[in-house]
């Protein structure tokens, strides 16, 4: 198979992101899987046939985001795509009693994070001469709901960010796309949440016949991101057939 340069592809560790990097080592590219958690990248990487080079890295640590940039440097290939999923929630507190350790935790992996990768990585995309920056957000990047005050303000945050950089971008040779999952079922994501409570976790799942899985989600990156150059699909949002609506889910309990 030939090449198709290198993609970086953050929270590559777990669910939505090591779906995702699986899925991108299929279509060619040679993937750098950045996560925190060393051994599981190491895991990801050994059934990759060599197409996955693992980094460790906090998206959260400037010293860090740069080690992951120099490494992508030394591999010595074009960098055609970052695909900016590293993020996540936590805490479904009402804001009037909200944690602002939550909170700054919320904004500083998925607002400041998708800044510090973007600004490192940038001037290899767009020496490339074809760059794609695909930015993980969420349905919440557009609706409240009541337990979601941080998460939500933080996903509005990185859709607000995702479209001032295509404005910034025009004329440039970097696509801008913006990726906007609705429930997706993965083995942390809600546990996370909820401090590790396996039941409240089960619950936002309760009765939902087939929620989207990761793999869902990996599948509309690959195709967003193997459209021919000139195509930008500006946002895509996707929903388990269950959820018609942020606040409207079917349930059969």
């Amino acid at each position: 198979m030939q090449s198709r340069g290198i993609a970086v592809v953050t929270g590559a560790s777990s669910g939505i992101g090591a779906a995702t990097a699986r899925r991108l080592a299929e279509e060619g590219f040679h993937v750098v899987a950045a996560a925190r958690r060393s051994e599981r990248l190491a895991a990801l990487a050994a059934v990759a046939q060599g197409r996955i080079t693992p980094v460790a890295c906090d998206v959260t640590s400037d010293t860090s985001v740069g080690s992951l940039a120099e490494t992508v440097a030394d591999l010595g290939e074009p960098l055609y795509l970052v695909v900016n999923n590293a993020g996540g929630a936590h805490g479904a507190d009402p804001v009037a009693s909200g944690s602002v350790e939550d909170w700054q935790w919320m904004f500083d992996v998925n607002v400041l994070g998708t800044l510090r990768v973007t600004r490192a990585l940038l001037p290899a995309l767009i020496e490339s001469g074809a760059g794609t920056i695909v930015n993980v957000v969420s349905t919440a990047g557009h609706i409240v709901y009541e337990g979601g005050g941080g998460y939500t303000a933080a996903k509005h945050a990185q859709h607000a960010l995702t479209g001032t950089l295509r404005l910034e971008l025009n004329g440039e040779p970097v696509r801008v796309i913006e990726i906007e999952p609705g429930m997706v079922k993965t083995d942390e994501f809600a546990v996370n949440r909820f401090g590790g409570d396996s039941g409240k976790a089960a619950a936002v799942y309760s009765g939902v016949a087939e929620p989207l899985v990761a793999d869902d989600i990996a599948d509309c990156i690959a195709w967003c991101a193997t459209r021919p150059h000139h195509v930008n699909v500006d946002r895509l949002v996707v929903r388990p057939i269950a959820q018609a609506a942020q606040h409207k889910v079917a349930r059969k309990l």
